[in-house]
């Protein structure tokens, strides 16, 4: 009788210690698809480690059903055709719920048409800005699959246009990225900035990765204007800004939210940047912010301004929390779910451990939250965009720092005004 009962107990004992071992072993997998290298690296590498952080504090918390959120990080080179091989491995081989990526528009809409949306994969961009995602969703192009936390150029190019004025830029040239989303930031500005007075002198496109870019800067300075408005890439965009500056361009400058950037700033010198200004999508600070902005350097070695770094750490926290709320890895569920972690009805909850801990108990008693992220609160709409208000910045000795605000109201108003 004891010899039976010790064996028994023995063989609980196993089956518990597996238990334990299953559930420590117990992973879900989101593909994450950035821009690790090429033009866009500095954001990519800031946006695969603010996904990270997220599932970090989601794990720390207890996980999604008691399993980690881990990510499979495939870098795209910031090509849009290294980035559809790179998801179509994540979806079809290792059959991933969600990816996470893009970051630059000419990335994430080759994935959404090639890869996502015939698959019926969710996507989420966290700083991929093209009106054409707002276009494709509206076509009935995407499923329903795509959602972003950036606000679409449609409305940043307004915002940028009444900055533009307002700082006293009356001819401008203008050099772009020549990508869906430099054409469409320009058609933005230039509809508004037109409608507000000011004239654009030249309009010149470039191809990225060049060595030199001697010939769009002669280009682009005829016509004698007063600034330069620089749509680009930090590398990129600081050969031409020392190209223009070498060739005795006025150093004056209005730039696109890409180029909030350390590196720019010092590959270019502080010295030429006393008058340069820019916009980018904003933020309503929660406690989400306060978290994130004393955390996020410790964990990642960036600074915590890098233009990807706060969306993507949202992206990340709304997909988790979404993969809790749909109870399964099912991405139509999922689809659905995202919606559920922002519900304006729902319990506020914050980035950190504390907050994700507090959301899981909600999402297990079948009660509703509201995901306040880091650039603030958000609803999706029913093509995946979101609203928001936008940061007006200048570099002021050799640092990004904030100018004033336009809110999501102040633009709309502009908008209806202006057409």
């Amino acid at each position: 009788m004891r010899k039976t009962i010790l064996q028994l107990t023995t063989a609980l004992a196993l089956v518990t210690m597996a238990g334990a071992a299953q559930a420590a072993d117990c992973k879900i997998t989101v593909g994450l698809v950035m821009e690790l290298t090429g033009p866009a690296g500095e954001y990519g590498q800031a946006g695969a480690k603010s996904v990270e952080m997220a599932f970090r504090d989601i794990n720390e918390a207890g996980g999604v059903r008691g399993c980690d959120l881990v990510t499979d990080t495939r870098d795209s080179q910031s090509q849009g055709n290294i980035a559809v091989d790179a998801a179509t491995q994540l979806v079809q081989v290792k059959k991933v719920p969600v990816i996470i990526g893009g970051i630059i528009s000419s990335v994430s809409i080759p994935i959404l048409t090639s890869v996502t949306a015939p698959a019926k994969i969710v996507q989420v961009s966290p700083a991929s800005s093209s009106p054409t995602l707002t276009t494709l969703g509206r076509d009935g192009k995407t499923n329903g699959i795509f959602f972003r936390t950036i606000t679409s150029d449609a409305l940043q190019g307004v915002a940028a246009a009444k900055y533009a004025v307002d700082k006293g830029f009356k001819k401008l040239a203008i050099i772009h990225v020549n990508n869906d989303f430099g054409v469409n930031m320009v058609a933005e500005f230039s509809r508004a900035y037109k409608a507000l007075g000011g004239t654009i002198v030249s309009d010149t496109p470039y191809n990225e990765k060049q060595s030199s870019y001697a010939s769009e800067v002669t280009a682009a300075m005829g016509g004698e204007p007063d600034g330069l408005y620089l749509v680009s890439t930090p590398v990129d965009g600081a050969t031409i800004a020392r190209t223009w500056i070498s060739q005795g361009g006025v150093q004056k400058f209005l730039l696109n939210d890409g180029m909030n950037s350390p590196d720019f700033i010092e590959s270019v010198g502080a010295d030429y940047l006393k008058d340069a200004y820019g916009t980018s999508s904003g933020t309503s600070p929660t406690a989400s912010t306060e978290y994130f902005t004393k955390n996020y350097k410790a964990f990642s070695g960036i600074e915590p301004s890098n233009p990807a770094a706060d969306r993507s750490y949202d992206a990340g926290a709304i997909v988790g929390l979404a993969i809790a709320i749909a109870g399964s890895e099912d991405p139509a569920k999922i689809k659905d779910a995202m919606y559920k972690a922002v519900d304006p009805a729902g319990t506020p909850i914050y980035a950190g451990k504390e907050e994700f801990a507090k959301a899981l108990g909600l999402i297990k008693d079948g009660k509703p939250i509201r995901y306040e992220g880091v650039i603030g609160p958000v609803a999706f709409d029913k093509f995946g965009d979101i609203t928001g208000p936008f940061r007006l910045w200048k570099i002021a000795d050799g640092k990004v720092t904030t100018d004033g605000e336009m809110t999501t109201d102040d633009v709309n108003a502009l908008q209806a005004k202006l057409q």
